[in-house]
């Protein structure tokens, strides 16, 4: 029987484990194209061995090959997409040395239009947990990286703040709009996004100075 990690990975032989507890660095190691047992878990959908490497062994669910691309980027169920996003924490908005996100990739090939879809519910999500001040499903380190030069600061509010808060419905539609483009991730998209909120920015300035001045 073979002993190559990745031949193991691939046929999700019940051997691997067991290698990878007596050799531990095993299994964060890439071959000489980058490709790891991460990609290998996500791409032959074998989800158990993804969820060991990521939490027993700590492997990086970010981990990039030759071509900058996650693991998010071979995956061909939306299984393996879920679990890398909603359980272990895999990062959407991860470019490849293309200049695509994985959504973006995924449906550029058109193979698994299913991925895509739900990767771009994902994306659309990430966008309303930034108008809400959290991540997704409130990890406020899982929002994808805003536009350079464009800072969020999140903090806490009472509940009496949180009565008072209002998003403007016409922003709000806007921001999602814009979130299920195909260019989001991209440069008219971020310059787009960065006009959204300067804008939103310097009408709530406006509005904060006249109720300021009428208090006078």
């Amino acid at each position: 029987m073979s002993t190559n990690p990745f031949l193991l990975a691939a046929d999700n032989s019940p051997a691997l484990l067991p290698l990878l507890r007596e050799n531990p660095t095993l299994a964060s190691e890439q071959d000489s194209h980058g490709y790891s047992l991460v990609h290998a878990a996500a791409s032959y959908n074998h989800l158990d061995l993804l969820r060991a490497l990521i939490r027993e062994f700590n492997v990086d669910v970010n981990l990039r090959d030759e071509d900058e691309e996650t693991a998010l980027f071979v995956v061909e169920t939306v299984e393996a997409a879920r679990l890398l996003v909603e359980e272990l924490g895999a990062d959407i908005a991860i470019k490849g040395s293309e200049g695509y996100t994985a959504r973006q990739k995924i449906a550029e090939e058109g193979d698994f239009p299913e991925v895509a879809e739900y990767l771009q519910t994902k994306e659309a999500g990430s966008a309303q947990s930034l108008l809400n001040g959290n991540g997704i499903n409130g990890d406020t380190t899982a929002v994808p990286p805003l536009p350079e030069g464009l800072n969020v600061s999140v903090g806490t509010m009472t509940p009496a703040d949180d009565n008072d808060l209002e998003v403007d419905p016409e922003f709000r539609r806007r921001i999602e709009e814009l979130a299920e483009r195909d260019d989001f991730h991209a440069a008219a998209g971020q310059a787009e996004l960065r006009q959204l909120v300067q804008d939103a920015v310097a009408d709530q300035s406006t509005t904060d100075r006249n109720v300021r001045a009428r208090q006078d």
